[in-house]
């Protein structure tokens, strides 16, 4: 059986190790356009390579994708993040799991990961070839004929062929799997941060709140988690995980909407005003600038009192309910307006690609061209930050090698 990988990031390596795992005597070719192999790989985490995420259930893991979590909560049942860090320490790659669950190599070093897939692949003889785009795929009897583009040589016959080219920015870059007749969803930009090129804000980059809750003004979108302000605007994983449940929103937006900031992560007011309330009995002589609530960093408690036209330099007791209001609508519902997005382009997560409803996910098999399998990111399938996209990699990677 000859068996061709179309891609050389972490779903082709991945799958190309389960096919060959699988039958042992197929011939097992990747077929990479460009002469890097495994580029995000490299560069994700920060070049330390978030493998997957340390969350205990699959309920748990299957709520992280925006799109795709049903079909993968059936998926994960066959393979899910535990197999995943059994995999690679039983392949030699020691991980530790950190405090937000984020799962890394113990080198903290993506070469560590980028080596075992090249030791595997060595090992069970998986052959790899670089500079070899593939155009099209057309069926010929029950075998799949690879059109290469310019420079990627003639034509090649497989008996099975698994799609794992990754995420498109574009539709275009999806055509040659829509000739076959799978639906496509239109890819747009998923995991970015936000633009603020209008707000005071920014001049307190680097500055990072642990704990809030972020919401889109005018919709029900809320997520919780660290927000960093950059030069730019807002970041951090608060800022990533609702751009990535609210992509297809922001996009119709055009990337031109307000955000609602709660800086304490308390939705409940009463408990807030409350607590100002206390502070300003129990501390009235206190100066504003040097008490501030719920432990907030002090550039960020100065931006907030300014923005409120509080003088800083008032005691906590002459603030009355008028100023006691105005700190609980800042602190609780501070609004920022977006105009833009900013991405990394290396690490571009995309919603979109090939419809699930194209896809049998018990064998990731093609319902409409047999023999055909899809792994990756090509799916529409992506999840938040946290080694969560990769953990899709990895089990539909596993589950197309089965070849079934």
């Amino acid at each position: 059986m000859e068996v061709a990988i179309i891609g050389g990031g972490a779903a082709g390596f991945f799958s190309a190790i389960a096919a060959k795992e699988n039958h042992p005597q197929a011939r097992v070719v990747i077929f990479e356009k460009s002469e890097k192999l495994l580029t995000k790989v490299g560069i994700s985490g920060g070049g330390r390579c978030n493998v997957t995420n340390g969350c205990t259930s699959i309920k748990e893991l299957a709520k992280a994708y925006p799109r795709g979590g049903k079909a993968l909560k059936k998926a994960f049942r066959t393979f899910n993040n535990t197999h995943t860090m059994q995999w690679f320490q039983s392949r030699g790659v020691p991980l530790v799991i950190q405090d937000d669950n984020c799962v890394f190599p113990v080198s903290q070093d993506s070469q560590s990961i980028i080596d075992c897939f090249l030791r595997q692949t060595k090992r069970l003889q998986v052959e790899i070839k670089t500079g070899c785009g593939v155009k099209a795929i057309r069926p010929v009897g029950d075998k799949l004929e690879l059109a290469f583009t310019k420079g990627g040589g003639p034509k090649r016959t497989f008996d099975k062929i698994i799609v794992t080219t990754g995420g498109s920015p574009k539709r275009t870059g999806l055509e040659w799997l829509e000739k076959l007749n799978h639906r496509i969803e239109e890819p747009v930009p998923s995991l970015f941060t936000f633009s603020m090129p209008a707000e005071p804000v920014t001049a307190l980059q680097g500055i990072v709140v642990e704990k809030t809750l972020v919401s889109i003004q005018g919709t029900k979108l809320k997520t919780t988690g660290p927000l960093l302000i950059t030069h730019w605007g807002m970041s951090g994983p608060a800022i990533l995980k609702l751009s990535s449940f609210g992509a297809r929103l922001l996009h119709e937006k055009g990337y031109d909407f307000k955000i609602l900031v709660n800086w304490v992560d308390e939705q409940n007011k009463d408990l807030v005003i409350g607590k100002l309330r206390s502070i300003s009995s129990e501390h009235s002589n206190k100066i504003l600038l040097n008490f501030r609530p719920y432990h907030l960093p002090d550039r960020l408690w100065r931006y907030l009192l300014e923005k409120s036209g509080l003088p800083g330099a008032n005691k906590w007791g002459e603030l009355g309910k008028k100023g006691l209001n105005k700190l609980l609508n800042l602190l609780t519902n501070d609004i920022y307006a977006v105009q833009g997005k900013t991405s990394f382009r290396e690490e571009f997560v995309t919603c979109g690609g090939v419809s699930l409803g194209s896809v049998d996910i018990n064998t990731m098999q093609s319902k409409v061209c047999r023999n055909l399998y899809f792994a990756g990111e090509v799916l529409d399938i992506d999840g938040i930050t946290g080694g969560y996209n990769f953990q899709a990699a990895w089990t539909t990677a596993f589950i197309a090698g089965k070849l079934n």
